[in-house]
């Protein structure tokens, strides 16, 4: 617990400085994992748990308890003679009071085994919120790289147009064209600078939200590195289920629910039990009555001193159906927590199932995308040279770079699809 609590606190005091490297994807995960705020949480749970397996240990131990008293009596009083006189008091005692458990009904051991069943629920759900961060950083992180190609594509295509927008001034100036070719073509530049502007805030976005999931406060500086596109082999979506289903932290957390919920119903089943309990005390007294003579302070102390020893029993009859209540309070959670696992099953199930098959429909259209951008910029190089010649005009231009554009961009979303579904599916398949 101390080596917990330790490393949160440092973790709170570190300031979160943009390296002036660019980032990779592990780095992104290491750092996110050490400064995302959800994992700090998670963390400060384990510590409460790892809390009360304390407090339910110290339920075993005795009570010790001691306390004084001085009184004083003033007015009309009975006296040793059975008769009434006007008579001041004092009194002065002390006593000491040990109480120890020998049987609770059992609710200190029961206790004691929810506090451990549910420090491991919580450390299985630290553990998978770590996971979620890494899978959203993951997908925050292939989200920027995506766009920033789409940015490169854009720049491209502005690239083309600016190309274009020159060829038709120049062929303006020989007379080979007129002029609405060349104000088209400067209304091309314009849309596609615009393009570029929209694909750089979209950079810029995807930038925000992977800086937001590693906790950084600037995103001044901030690149990450290009990944290897080496493809992955393609795993089988019921293969990685039952790995998941076996070893995933959430789902494991999940069925440690149920049983921290059995253990639940078991101490409230306590409250049916008796309880008997040891106790001893000391104590002595000072007693002193104005116009009479008494016997000294410390004579009154070894006189009067008194030791005690004993047992209690108390044997529950009837408390107002409060334990009934705690039972069935606590068995409708335990029926909560085994629909939330078979919740949690179903849904992994789901997104295994949906990364594989978009895994492999991204496979296949990137495939496909290969073909079709040679095409495509085949299409265009010879749309070009029709256009610079007469042959073809405009519009047709502007269609055919579009037509090459918008099969980059496609490529582009193929490639990322198909990493980003393939590494979900390897970040699932737990062994």
């Amino acid at each position: 617990m101390k080596r917990i609590f330790i490393s949160i606190v440092l973790s709170l005091s570190l300031s979160q400085t943009v390296l002036a490297d660019a980032w990779s994807l592990d780095s992104c995960i290491n750092y996110a994992v050490n400064h995302n705020l959800n994992i700090k949480a998670a963390d400060i749970e384990l510590v409460q748990g790892e809390n009360s397996i304390t407090e339910a240990k110290d339920a075993f131990l005795p009570t010790l308890s001691a306390g004084a008293a001085q009184n004083w009596d003033f007015g009309r009083g009975l006296t040793s003679q059975n008769t009434y006189a006007n008579r001041n008091t004092s009194m002065f005692s002390w006593n000491a009071q040990m109480s120890l458990p020998l049987f609770q009904g059992l609710r200190a051991v029961r206790q004691l085994r929810y506090s451990r069943s549910n420090l491991t629920m919580l450390q299985h759900q630290a553990e998978a919120a770590r996971d979620e961060v890494r899978l959203s950083v993951i997908t925050y992180y292939l989200q920027v790289l995506y766009n920033k190609e789409l940015l490169e594509v854009s720049r491209e295509q502005l690239r083309l147009s600016n190309v274009q927008f020159e060829r038709q001034k120049v062929l303006l100036e020989g007379g080979k064209v007129p002029e609405v070719d060349v104000i088209q073509a400067k209304a091309q530049v314009a849309k596609s600078e615009v393009q570029v502007v929209t694909s750089e805030n979209d950079y810029q976005t995807s930038l925000i939200n992977l800086a937001k999931a590693l906790e950084l406060n600037d995103i001044k500086g901030f690149e990450v590195e290009p990944i290897d596109d080496e493809r992955l082999a393609l795993l089988n979506a019921e293969d990685v289920y039952t790995n998941a289903v076996a070893n995933y932290p959430a789902i494991r957390a999940a069925r440690q629910g149920i049983k921290v919920a059995d253990d639940a119903v078991s101490v409230a089943k306590s409250g049916y039990l008796p309880k008997i309990n040891f106790n001893a005390g000391l104590g002595s007294s000072y007693y002193t009555v104005s116009g009479e003579d008494g016997h000294s302070f410390g004579k009154q102390m070894r006189d009067n001193f008194s030791k005690t020893l004993g047992f209690s029993l108390s044997v529950p009859i009837f408390d107002a159906f409060s334990t009934r209540n705690s039972i069935r309070q606590a068995k409708v959670r335990k029926l909560n927590a085994q629909i939330q696992l078979e919740q949690q099953e179903s849904e992994l199930h789901k997104n295994i199932r949906l990364a594989y098959y978009q895994a492999l429909g991204a496979e296949k259209k990137y495939e496909a995308g290969k073909t079709a951008v040679i095409a495509a910029k085949a299409a265009l190089d010879a749309m070009t040279e029709k256009y610079t010649y007469g042959k073809a005009n405009a519009t047709e231009w502007e269609q055919t770079q579009s037509e090459y554009i918008t099969t980059l961009a496609q490529q582009v979303q193929a490639k990322y699809e198909m990493i980003l579904r393939n590494r979900v599916l390897q970040f699932y398949d737990r062994k």
